[in-house]
């Protein structure tokens, strides 16, 4: 299976903003941000395609779409993250972000209501 690099998530946020694109579309959506030359943008969108994150159609210009949802990238970055850092715990990566102050006030009250509304 597929993990995304940093490029590649900045690629697949084009995409899912703004759907299906043309190359220079795309290339509209990321070059203030990344300055990256149509080549380069090119090169990312082939690379994703022979990945399976990308899909290519056959008209002319070619029109690039995002395969996985951004919920299913999420996803898989949240587990990988779990995994790796806290032993497959989501709890401890829960505690780690209370304990250490990360959360806001406003946050923390939100966690305390989706913890209750699940009846934890």
């Amino acid at each position: 299976m597929w993990k995304l690099t940093d490029s590649e998530w900045k690629v697949l946020e084009a995409l899912w903003a703004g759907g299906p694109q043309h190359l220079g579309q795309i290339l509209g959506a990321l070059a203030p941000e990344t300055g990256w030359s149509r080549t380069t943008v090119h090169t990312y969108l082939t690379r994703m395609a022979a990945k399976g994150l990308v899909s290519m159609d056959q008209s002319s210009p070619q029109r690039y779409a995002a395969i996985p949802s951004r919920e299913t990238c999420a996803a898989r970055e949240r587990r990988d993250l779990v995994d790796r850092v806290y032993d497959g715990s989501a709890g401890q990566l829960v505690a780690a972000f209370v304990k250490d102050g990360s959360l806001s006030p406003q946050e923390r009250e939100e966690l305390r209501r989706l913890l209750d509304e699940m009846e934890v």
